[in-house]
């Protein structure tokens, strides 16, 4: 997607007027540079760290309707959700799956059976089909075995979908890119560029060379997610965020197995909390409080979360008897939410909103889930200042289908659907490039080694973080961010990098101490005792 010496042609990528910039790296400016080139614009997205490096690379990984949502009122949100989780299942198979949700149903304890099946019953009716079902008490432990048994009185099962987010953002841009559209990381927007306070361009500075551009555009969109603020302010508008922090821990899928993802309400304050398969571990989330510290730096769990998420654990899976030794990685993202003055964090609007101001178009808020329907209303609000904007009908798909992969005894037909939802038109490419044995699945992963070489090769790889923390996700399936495997990592990935000994080095020290920093566990003696916290459940 991006040839070897791309970054030495950042001068020509960049060269002359642009229809429309856009700033943020994320799913939201993904999809917005994707519409903006599927109908005749000449786009150009800039990300000043790495592409899905924020919130897009850290959500929870599902693709939901948000079931709770309904709960408060907030039924076409949880419509449009459900309808583009349908979408993305058929669009883009083996990058979104589907995941089944399994829900215990406990005496004294909510939610009530007759209001989760009502709820649930709606939430099939918006997507058109059944996937609910009830069970016995019996039944449900076969499908959940190591869930507590006291009280359980069975249990129910629905249909929702996952993905690896990182990888969906770098997927749209694929197909962005295919469109006629310009990607750029690490290419910061260090200001909004103004004509009689009318934003006109921005200007640029390479994170990497140093080197500056200016960017004339018709319009300019902020779609730097929790970042937004910072840009509006610098127009003189007041900040409308409240960013909210998410957090999760990741365990051996054989330390905590599930079959199903299974859900359950939080005994300290009754907040939804889930454990899933994904990606051959097992995810653990999330929390959802305010997050008060900057944002120029990565997000990280705090003790507090870490107490947290394992009295869930413990609560809802005792016999498992989990630790903090079980705890592989864990990782905090940002949410951008719209600020209402709601004191409960996780009462706030997940809905997404729209504001063009002094000629900048910032868009900001709403879900993983519908991502393209954002990217849609950001270019109807700008339809005016567009006049070359071409028509585009919403139902058209966003994902090319690629030829088949032939299966047999190098890939299984799972293996094979996995690469083209996340490679699409350069998963047969991918194959062809590995050499002996990486076709072999890394232990501990669904990672293929083959998946490392490309990466390195073809997908605008500056940093060794964005190989194992976004283009792959080793970082987070492996203990200690897979410190054993980097000497077979650097003797595959060095050479396509073109990076020399001294390079790879400091590479490496950067990202094995951004990695303790942010993605391991904080300090043992900092994470309270979640045995001694009050345990009783929260009643209907």
């Amino acid at each position: 997607m991006w040839p070897s010496n791309w970054r030495e042609r950042l001068p020509a990528i960049l060269a002359g007027d642009w229809d429309m910039v856009i700033i943020g790296g994320g799913i939201t400016g993904a999809g917005i540079l994707f519409e903006a080139a599927s109908r005749g614009l000449r786009a150009l997205l800039v990300e000043q760290r790495d592409f899905a490096w924020g919130t897009s690379s850290r959500s929870s990984k599902l693709v939901h309707g948000g079931l709770r949502y309904m709960k408060e009122g907030k039924l076409l949100l949880t419509r449009a959700s459900v309808r583009e989780r349908e979408s993305l299942l058929r669009e883009a198979s083996g990058l979104v799956e589907p995941q089944s949700f399994a829900f215990a149903e406990y005496r004294g304890r909510k939610p009530r059976r007759w209001s989760l099946s009502l709820g649930l019953a709606l939430y099939d009716w918006m997507a058109g089909q059944r996937t609910r079902h009830h069970y016995t008490a019996e039944e449900f432990l076969l499908l959940a075995p190591h869930i507590a048994r006291a009280g359980l009185q069975g249990g129910q099962c629905y249909g929702d979908a996952k993905t690896d987010d990182a990888r969906l953002v770098l997927r749209v841009l694929q197909e962005a890119l295919a469109a006629g559209g310009v990607a750029v990381n690490y290419l910061a927007a260090t200001q909004v560029l103004r004509v009689d306070g009318k934003a006109v361009g921005v200007e640029l500075q390479d994170a990497i060379g140093g080197a500056r551009y200016a960017a004339k555009a018709k319009v300019v969109v902020n779609a730097t997610g929790a970042w937004a603020d910072g840009l509006r302010q610098n127009a003189g508008t007041g900040p409308r965020l409240r960013p909210l922090r998410g957090s999760h821990l990741l365990l051996p899928a054989w330390r905590l197995p599930v079959a199903q993802a299974v859900s359950l309400m939080h005994p300290r304050d009754g907040r939804p909390v889930f454990a899933f398969p994904w990606e051959g571990v097992t995810l653990v989330g999330t929390t959802d409080v305010d997050h008060r510290a900057g944002l120029d730096a990565e997000a990280a769990i705090t003790p507090d979360e870490v107490a947290y998420l394992m009295q869930a654990l413990t609560f809802q899976f005792p016999e498992l008897d989990l630790g903090l030794d079980d705890v592989i990685a864990t990782f905090a993202g940002v949410r951008p939410v719209i600020d209402s003055g709601e004191p409960d964090p996780s009462k706030e609007s997940r809905d997404h909103a729209v504001w063009l101001e002094q000629g900048l178009l910032t868009v900001t808020g709403g879900k993983l889930t519908t991502f393209r329907l954002i990217a849609q209303d950001a270019l109807a609000h700008c339809a005016a200042l567009l006049p070359g904007l071409r028509g585009r009908t919403p139902a058209s798909p966003s994902f090319r289908q690629p030829p088949a992969l032939p299966v047999g005894a190098v890939l299984t037909a799972a293996q094979a659907q996995r690469l083209l939802g996340r490679y699409g038109m350069y998963a047969a490419e991918l194959l062809a490039a590995a050499q002996g044995g990486e076709l072999q699945t890394i232990a501990g992963s669904e990672t293929l080694w083959a998946e490392l070489r490309w990466a390195a090769r073809a997908e605008a790889v500056l940093h060794l973080e964005d190989l194992l923390l976004r283009r792959t996700r080793l970082g987070l399936q492996l203990r200690g961010g897979g410190t054993e495997l980097l000497p077979r990592i650097r003797a595959l990935c060095q050479p396509e990098l073109g990076w020399d000994d001294k390079r790879w080095l400091a590479e490496e020290t950067a990202y094995l101490d951004l990695w303790l920093r942010h993605y391991s566990l904080p300090p043992r003696a900092t994470i309270p005792d979640w045995h001694t916290r009050d345990t009783r459940p929260v009643l209907q």
